[in-house]
Order: structure tokens, then sequence, then C-alpha cells
């Protein structure tokens, strides 16, 4: 059965920036709504591949202080270690979404990476469908190797997938151009 609202939704969502989000934030009921949300994506086999690390603002505080830190010790410029710091120390909440490969010798890895990926956008799509601003950002520390385990206990085969930020949009972005469908596209019938 079609359903327009769905499709009027996917037609016209867009995400928000995070320096556009302030407080409000979902409270932990309406937050875990929004992961049931984002769970459930392709996942061959059954392996649940990701999951998910909820991010307050004292736990980004202290994230922002490890990217500090971490861009100095690894001779970053300033301007791109700040930039690091400020998604964490300007965030009200982030949901960190972690690729979790399990050993599979049915399920390819890339499958399962692609499916930590449909996590990310599904937990953005839910958010913006429940009324808040959202945004998949990753950045230079979420890929930093010390930061992944230091700042996230992340274990030696994760890895991150997306920082979520959710929060109450000031204000409406202007749209940006999309793709052309006819550039991105090849139809094959034979």
């Amino acid at each position: 059965m079609p359903n327009a609202a769905v499709m009027d939704f996917l037609l016209s969502r867009r995400s928000r920036p995070a320096k556009m989000l302030t407080p409000p934030v979902p409270d932990r009921a309406a937050l875990e709504v929004l992961l049931q949300a984002a769970a459930r994506v392709p996942d061959h086999g059954k392996l649940e591949p990701w999951r998910f690390i909820v991010l307050e603002k004292p736990a980004l505080a202290r994230r922002a202080g490890l990217a500090q830190a971490r861009g100095e010790a690894l001779g970053l410029d300033p301007e791109r270690t700040e930039k690091g710091v400020a998604q964490y120390r300007d965030a009200d909440l982030v949901v960190a979404v972690v690729a979790s490969p399990k050993p599979s010798e049915s399920i390819p890895r890339i499958e399962q990476t692609l499916s930590a990926g449909a996590a990310c956008v599904s937990l953005v799509n839910a958010a913006l469908a429940s009324g808040w601003g959202a945004c998949w950002l990753t950045g230079w520390a979420a890929h930093d190797r010390a930061f992944a385990t230091d700042g996230l206990a992340l274990g030696a085969d994760e890895f991150v997938a997306g920082m979520i930020h959710i929060g109450t949009e000031r204000r409406t972005p202007p749209e940006r151009p999309r793709p052309d469908l006819g550039a991105i596209t090849t139809w094959m019938s034979g």
C-alpha cells in the first residue's frame, strides 16, 4: 500500500547543520524510539554489526578535551584541531553509530559496514521525522584510533560509522542543489 506521506518526507528531507542545533534535545525515552527505528535496517544474517553510544553534554565536553589533546599530539594545524574540538564542545547530544563487524563466512564485511551506514541515515531520518534537527558527521577525531579507543572504548575491529548530532534547529537552512538524476543513473534493459 503506497504511503504518500512517507514519500513526501523522503523527497523533501534535509539534514540540519550541527552548528544550527540547540537544546532541547530528545530525552532518553524519545531517543530510545529513534534508536529503535535506526536498528530496523537491512542486517543480513541478523548479525547486528553496529551499536550506539549516546554522548550527552558532559561526555561531549570530555571528548572535546580529548580531541584537543589528540590534535596537538598529531601536530594538526590549529584550525583543523579546533574544528574537531568544536564538533564535541558545541554539541548537546551526539549518537556515535559504531560499525561493529562480526565474523561470518556468509556475510561479507562490506555488507556489515553498509548496514552500519544504513543505521546512520535511518537515525537521521527518524530524528527529522520526529521533529528534531539532525545531521551525520564524522570528522578527523572520529577516525583517529587513539580517540576511538580512549574516548569511545571501541574494540580493535570497530570504527565510527557516523556521529549523529540531534537537537532543536534554530532555523531552517536554505535548500541546496540536489544531484542531477540523469547524470547518476544508468538504465539497463538488456
